[in-house]
């Protein structure tokens, strides 16, 4: 296989969406460690990637403004970049019918893409592909149906990588911040895009005042800026033990915060996900998704979910049921806690 090769990867959104595509940006730099490999993202999302040690570069762009004639101008600025390059593969991973068309637009010599339920399928962006591999089986994981896509490139598949690359200038602020060495961290991700995806914040901050009682155990609440009600709900709970950060972190610095961290426990949100590629423990709580197409990778084990109740999952992001969030009201404070106490005990010799 000809090593020097210039490939452009569109994954443009959202956050988990694209940590769950990094393994295939790993893999293709190990196989083809000349090649130059640029990445099509959401501007809000470049400081991910930005000065990851695999990628020549980041093209950004902003896809909120994309339905806005009055930003059409970035559009074309965007595919006149990609096509200057005169990439030799593009492979869209989004799967979208927006992503496709950049993606062929951009004129690279050979167009790879999904043909999935998710991807490829849905919007009939498969019709843009040059090549794509075979269809995924029926629920499998995001990461997994990315991961087909280097069946047609031959290249092997094995985890022998870091998934997130660590940013030192991140870590480094963080550690000046808040010191936050020699305490055992227990990382609360509180918020999520879709209400419904929300475990209700007072059983947070039941399982805050619960296993605050754990010797060398504190709390770090983590969140965007529109988090910052219920960080601020969560702290009140036991404000000795609690470190309420949500809308005060980077998107860099929240991941070292994740980094260093002993347990998280999260709803379904873009973070959790690079706690699972940080291989942390993840409690993982669930309401209207799926874990098994959208859970924390290889943690499936530790995606508490009610089986009761026959609309789980209904994939919809506001909740009709008659009794509102019953599938989340299902997931108490005490199941949590027991899990989180095993998980402390699993991953640490203090708790032995």
């Amino acid at each position: 296989m000809v090593n020097e090769l210039k490939i452009l990867i569109l994954k443009p959104s959202s956050l988990g969406d694209v940590i769950h595509a990094i393994p295939v940006l790993r893999l293709l730099k190990l196989r083809l460690p000349q090649s130059e490999i640029y990445w099509w993202l959401d501007a809000g999302l470049t400081p991910l990637l930005e000065n990851d040690p695999d990628l020549a570069g980041v093209i950004p762009f902003h896809r909120k403004r994309w339905k806005n004639p009055r930003y059409w101008h970035e559009v074309v600025e965007s595919v006149q970049a990609m096509r200057k390059m005169h990439f030799d593969w593009a492979i869209d991973l989004q799967g979208l019918v927006r992503s496709a068309i950049a993606g062929w637009l951009a004129n690279a010599d050979i167009f790879f893409g999904l043909d999935n339920l998710r991807e490829g399928g849905r919007e009939g962006a498969r019709g843009f592909y040059d090549l794509f591999p075979p269809r995924s089986p029926e629920g499998a994981h995001a990461v997994d149906r990315y991961l087909t896509i280097l069946s047609l490139l031959k290249v092997p598949i094995h985890w022998n990588f870091d998934w997130l690359a660590q940013s030192p200038s991140a870590a480094a602020s963080v550690r000046q911040r808040w010191n936050p060495d020699l305490t055992r961290w227990i990382v609360l991700l509180p918020g999520a895009r879709w209400e419904n995806k929300r475990w209700p914040v007072e059983y947070f901050r039941d399982v805050v005042r619960r296993l605050s009682k754990t010797p060398n155990v504190r709390f770090v609440v983590l969140g965007s800026a529109d988090d910052r009600a219920l960080g601020q709900a969560i702290a009140d709970a036991s404000p000795d033990h609690c470190l309420d950060l949500t809308g005060k972190t980077s998107l860099q610095e929240m991941i070292e915060w994740i980094r260093l961290s002993s347990l998280v426990i999260s709803n379904d949100t873009g973070p959790m996900h690079a706690a699972a590629a940080l291989r942390k423990p993840v409690i993982a709580l669930f309401g209207p998704t799926d874990p098994c197409s959208t859970g924390p990778y290889c943690q499936l084990d530790n995606v508490i979910q009610t089986g009761r109740l026959p609309c789980v999952p209904c994939l919809k992001p506001t909740c009709r049921h008659r009794e509102p969030l019953a599938c989340l009201h299902a997931i108490t404070p005490a199941m949590v806690c027991e899990k989180a106490v095993e998980k402390l005990k699993f991953n640490s010799d203090e708790f032995r």
